[in-house]
Parts: C-alpha cells; sequence; structure tokens
C-alpha cells in the first residue's frame, strides 16, 4: 500500500520500473502523472487544510442536485466540471478533463445527476 506522500517521492527508475508490472495501465506518461499528481495534492493539502475541503469549496459545501430527467440526455462534462478541472491543470494535476472530473465529483458525492424518479435523488 502506497501513501500519497510514497507516490510523490517516487523516483524516476521506481515509476519505470512500473512499466513492468502488468495489474497496472502500463502507460508511461500516466505512471509519471501519478507523481506530479500526488505532488500536486500535497500542496492543494497544504494550501486548503485538505483536498476535501478544496473540493467542497467548489459547491459551498454543499452537494449540487442537478435537474435529470432522463439521464441519456446528462452532459458528459459540465461548466462545474471545466471548472474544477482547469484549476487542477494550473495547480499541476495531469489526466483531469471536465469529462474525468465530472465522473469523480458524482462518485465523490459532490454532485448529484441521478435521474429526478430515482429513489436515491437527494439522499
Amino acid at each position: 500500500d502506497y501513501q500519497v506522500q510514497d507516490v510523490a517521492d517516487m523516483t524516476d527508475e521506481e515509476l519505470e520500473a512500473l512499466m513492468n508490472n502488468p495489474a497496472i495501465i502500463r502507460n508511461r506518461a500516466k505512471i509519471f502523472a501519478t507523481r506530479a499528481n500526488a505532488q500536486a495534492f500535497l500542496q492543494v493539502q497544504a494550501h486548503y487544510g485538505s483536498f476535501d475541503a478544496y473540493l467542497w469549496s467548489f459547491v459551498d459545501g454543499k452537494t449540487m442536485v442537478n435537474d435529470i430527467p432522463d439521464y441519456s440526455q446528462a452532459p458528459a462534462k459540465t461548466p462545474l466540471s471545466e471548472k474544477l478541472s482547469k484549476d487542477l491543470k494550473k495547480r499541476g494535476l495531469k489526466f483531469t478533463g471536465p469529462v474525468a472530473v465530472l465522473s469523480f465529483l458524482q462518485a465523490a458525492g459532490l454532485v448529484d445527476d441521478h435521474e429526478n424518479d430515482c429513489e436515491w435523488k437527494g439522499n
């Protein structure tokens, strides 16, 4: 098990060795991005007190419950995910495009994009 600091401190040689690990995606750019992301994550954490506080600052501390009458019409990205993606990239994080960021926001509970008639809506 790696901690964020462990990843942030990895050497180029350690990252290169991961290219031989069949259990992970062996894309050099993505492997090296993990170190850059860990370093940027730690900087955000130091500045905001936690990465959690940083993220919730984008939604004023409240889950955004969106009007989704039909999930097939839900957007793949939103102004919020574009704003957060841009800020993450400005802070040095990589592979954090607005589509991936929206998926993360949904999974983390910052954005509720359940269909309006879903029993989980607003919970």
